[in-house]
């Protein structure tokens, strides 16, 4: 993270600075936050301000739950639609984006236990038809770990604008691999990291080889049935959300020539597939959370799989590895905090832990730049109000 931006955080969440200027009159017709009582004081109190306020120029509305023996806090604030100014459901469904790549990867990790997968396995093994030799030495690890230095898939269209007319493109994870394997490859395997999205398509069809079954009903079998989590589905490249969602929008330019919010909540998912298309809400994703550090969801040695780093650099910023098989690892208020961020347009949303389980946390931001360079202000908020800044 930035020094910027850890001042310029800092200062705001001291002086109550808003993020943003206001959304025009949605924003005087809507509801404070609201929150059930904390056992923990603080907690409540600040993370009551991390949300108030919504909705403004960074984000629209926000969810939030907070676990574990520390302390625990759940509110919203926001809309549920800017055309109505109805207050934001605490229990709608999001797109939690790249937190499926946990899921992901737990899947995985369950049928290594089962001696379906192996991890140091070359993951053309499994698919021989798929992956070229060039990719020949691509481990089921490193595509899991985003050491496999495979690139990104070609997609049309470069601006946010161009994207959007491009929303309803069908891609099969098929061809998003040959794609990618066609170009060159970035990095020698195992030496660098890049987080991508490909390494987890690769991975999702390899759970449909070795079961003979749909990615989306191995993981429904193996984690969404057994955990109880109701609210939480696949929807396999579906452009619209199933059931009650508070609205994402996006700013981009309008049609008139002006720039402005446009409702983004339906767009197809197909380009992230096993990568990044979960639905799901901040209840089922809490109890997601408890299960997997509680070692409920992977079990044994595999579990620390997910909690250990490669010893690779960071291919773009030369800085140490920060993602593990599934997960990601910052330093927040002196404290190691795993978890997963996510973001599809309209949406961003996250999951951590500190690995003992004293404090989980759990949001979605209907974020107005969810695919932005930096960390969207209110998600920020949380994030430091639940765990204190970055060391």
């Amino acid at each position: 993270m930035r020094t910027s931006t850890r001042t310029l955080l800092a200062a705001a969440l001291v002086l109550g600075v808003a993020a943003g200027p206001a959304l025009g009159p949605a924003v005087a017709a809507q509801p404070a936050a609201t929150a059930r009582p904390a056992r923990d004081a603080d907690l409540a109190k600040t993370m009551a301000a991390a949300i108030a306020g919504l909705p403004r120029a960074d984000a629209t509305a926000a969810l939030v739950r907070v676990g574990g023996t520390a302390g625990t806090w759940r509110g919203s604030s926001g809309v549920r639609d800017l055309e109505s100014g109805a207050p934001a459901d605490p229990a709608a469904r999001f797109r939690a984006g790249s937190v499926t790549k946990v899921f992901t990867a737990a899947t995985v990790l369950r049928l290594v236990a089962e001696r379906r997968i192996g991890l140091d396995r070359p993951a053309r093994a499994y698919l021989p038809d798929l992956i070229p030799a060039r990719y020949g030495g691509v481990t089921v690890r490193q595509l899991l770990n985003h050491t496999h230095g495979i690139p990104a898939p070609d997609f049309p269209g470069e601006t946010v604008e161009e994207w959007y007319e491009h929303r309803f493109d069908v891609h099969t994870p098929e061809e998003l691999v040959r794609s990618a394997t066609a170009k060159p490859r970035e990095f020698r395997p195992g030496t660098r990291q890049h987080y991508l999205n490909i390494g987890y398509t690769i991975a999702g069809l390899i759970v449909e080889r070795v079961t003979g079954d749909s990615y989306e009903r191995q993981v429904e079998r193996r984690i969404l049935r057994p955990l109880g989590l109701e609210d939480t589905y696949l929807p396999g490249g579906a452009a619209g959300i199933t059931g009650p969602y508070n609205h994402g929008y996006q700013t981009m330019r309008l049609g008139d020539g002006t720039t402005g919010l446009r409702d983004v909540s339906v767009w197809g998912t197909s380009d992230a597939w096993a990568a990044g298309d979960l639905v799901s809400t901040t209840a089922d994703l809490e109890r997601f959370t408890r299960a997997l550090f509680a070692g409920r969801v992977v079990r044994g040695p595999l579990l620390e799989e997910m909690f250990t780093l490669p010893e690779v650099t960071d291919l773009k910023t030369g800085a140490p590895a920060a993602y593990s098989v599934g997960l990601s690892m910052k330093r927040l208020g002196g404290r190691e905090v795993w978890g997963k961020t996510g973001g599809r347009w309209g949406y961003n949303a996250a999951i951590g832990s500190t690995r003992d389980g004293s404090r989980t946390l759990v949001y979605s931001v209907n974020s107005t730049d969810a695919k932005g360079q930096d960390t969207n202000p209110t998600a920020l908020r949380v994030m430091v109000a639940a765990y204190g800044l970055p060391d």
